[in-house]
């Protein structure tokens, strides 16, 4: 076979240009579009944070809305995130005092890694991820209820924002119960895990509650987790509010664009968090 020949068959073989380059494209495109999305979202949620913030400290607060908002978030949260910490910290200990047993056959330590455990992880990202299935479907649900009612247009003609109206109140009230319902959920964990530890596994409280390995940095990863979810969640759940759009459909979409994006930062936030703590606060 001449080179000519050889030439022409594997012309023949190779696919026209134009459909390699449209196939590149579609792969980018592909690859992109979640990426472009993602990049939306997420420029979306910084511009109504910095918003949020500056309406926050440079404007005036309607602080009759932010008890009232209070109230939904942290009084009608309570026996819910009381129920739920209850019964996963005795799931907790259930479970590793069983492996404890059969690996050391020493349960001396486990209430001083479980306090540990709960500061640093448990208590305030369980919290959290609560809040985001509760309070931030409510928040998204009244805003985008008024967004496609036009409420919202008609506060803006009435000269209103509705950042200042509507998500401030409803931020300052999450960030401060956000905090408060992490330390509620601390105790309720670490009381129900003593209570069943001492039932089940014969452990003394006095034995239980030990705080040998609790540090400072602990308390200062627990108060960042809290407060970092607690500006997450109303923030997201109020953005997917606002951008909801035609009718009750709008509605579901808000509210389902909120639990999943709230759900998310709260597990990136702690993956941030977590590792800044090993890194600088417990090396």
């Amino acid at each position: 076979m001449s080179e000519e020949q050889a030439t022409m068959q594997a012309g023949e073989l190779a696919p026209p240009a134009e459909l390699r380059t449209g196939f590149i494209h579609d792969v980018v495109g592909a690859l992109g579009e979640p990426v472009l999305h993602v990049y939306r979202e997420v420029r979306n949620i910084l511009g109504l944070m910095l918003l949020t913030f500056f309406y926050t400290v440079f404007r005036r607060i309607g602080w009759s809305a932010v008890f009232e908002q209070a109230f939904n978030v942290g009084n009608r949260s309570l026996f819910f995130i009381t129920v739920v910490l209850g019964f996963l910290g005795m799931i907790l200990i259930f479970q590793s005092g069983f492996q404890a047993q059969k690996i050391v056959g020493d349960l001396q330590m486990l209430g001083a890694l479980y306090v540990q455990m709960l500061f640093r992880e448990f208590a305030p990202t369980i919290t959290a991820l609560m809040l985001a299935t509760r309070v931030g479907t409510g928040i998204a649900a009244e805003i985008a209820s008024m967004v496609v009612t036009e409420q919202v247009d008609a506060l803006r003609m009435n000269n209103a924002d509705p950042v200042q109206y509507l998500v401030v109140p409803r931020f300052i009230a999450t960030l401060v119960m956000t905090v408060a319902l992490s330390c509620v959920s601390l105790v309720v964990a670490f009381t129900s895990g003593m209570m069943l530890g001492w039932g089940a596994f014969g452990i003394n409280p006095a034995t239980f509650y030990n705080t040998a390995l609790l540090e400072w940095g602990d308390l200062i990863i627990f108060l960042l987790k809290s407060t970092a979810y607690g500006i997450a969640v109303p923030i997201i759940a109020a953005e997917a509010g606002l951008s909801a759009f035609g009718g009750s459909e709008g509605v579901g979409w808000a509210t389902t664009k909120s639990v999943v994006n709230a759900s998310l930062a709260v597990t990136f936030l702690d993956f941030l968090l977590s590792g800044f703590g090993y890194v600088v606060l417990f090396s």
